[in-house]
């Protein structure tokens, strides 16, 4: 892998992990163009995400610190990151029992171009119907144990590359009367846990990374940390202002076109 491989997939990951765009399902695309390509398993896209997510615990600093601390102080506002907290923990659950059971299966996915644009198309559905059919929103305080288990359902089924893992489970937030605010807040936190799971399970494709290959992959972390924190703040901006629809028609397009190249 160059360099120039690095940053154009570092970059792609940053922009798309927040976005609703399916990261997963640009990387393969985009790993598929790229000349001469390869990788050790799953590992440099597994840092690509610990990049993005370096990204969520810098925006969300205040949250994430609160959160760590929130077991050990007493008073109102550590009670409310408790029962986040707990929210946290539950909507994690549902990706650890699927990434655990299916490991093979979802690695294997990530080589099915096919499959993967037409999850695109379907991620764009989602976002079309949960803009479409969106409720008055919650803030994080009326947050239920079963909007956790939603959402932590999405957000194993974005294990499958193509399905946006913000998408769906913003879109599940949405369908369940989450505001949109709420909604992505959450969705970026719930990531953590994911994303920490998925890399220390990958830990075994280190022995096959060559040593020369060590800068190659810190440059892209560093690339997808930097574009992850320009695509936080827009997302924010695009749900506040319910524009998801425009990503929707996105997905549609780019699925619908790598599903024909791909036949």
């Amino acid at each position: 892998m160059s360099f120039l491989h690095a940053m154009v997939l570092g970059l792609l990951q940053g922009l798309t992990e927040f976005l609703p765009v399916s990261s997963s399902g640009h990387l393969v695309i985009a790993q598929h163009l790229l000349p001469g390509f390869d990788q050790p398993g799953v590992l440099f896209d597994v840092l690509l995400h610990g990049g993005t997510m370096a990204a969520v615990v810098v925006y969300f600093w205040r949250d994430c610190r609160n959160l760590a601390t929130a077991c050990f102080v007493q008073h109102d506002e550590a009670h409310q990151y408790r029962h986040l907290l707990r929210l946290l923990v539950i909507g994690s659950i549902p990706a650890a029992i699927v990434g655990l059971s299916f490991k093979e299966f979802f690695i294997g996915a990530f080589d099915n171009l096919l499959l993967v644009s037409s999850m695109l198309m379907v991620t764009g559905c989602l976002l079309y119907l949960s803009e479409r059919f969106r409720k008055n929103g919650r803030d994080a305080g009326r947050l239920r144990v079963r909007d956790a288990l939603i959402a932590g359902v999405a957000q194993a089924g974005a294990i499958m590359p193509g399905i946006s893992r913000s998408g769906s489970t913003i879109s599940a937030l949405l369908f369940q009367g989450v505001s949109g605010e709420t909604a992505a807040r959450f969705s970026f936190l719930m990531a953590l846990p994911a994303v920490l799971g998925a890399a220390l399970l990958s830990l075994s494709d280190l022995q096959a990374v060559r040593s020369a290959d060590i800068p190659v992959y810190a440059v892209g972390t560093c690339m997808a940390f930097v574009s992850g924190l320009a695509s936080i703040h827009l997302l924010l901006g695009v749900v506040r202002r319910r524009r998801l629809y425009a990503f929707a028609l996105y997905c549609w397009v780019v699925g619908g076109i790598f599903f024909a190249v791909s036949l």
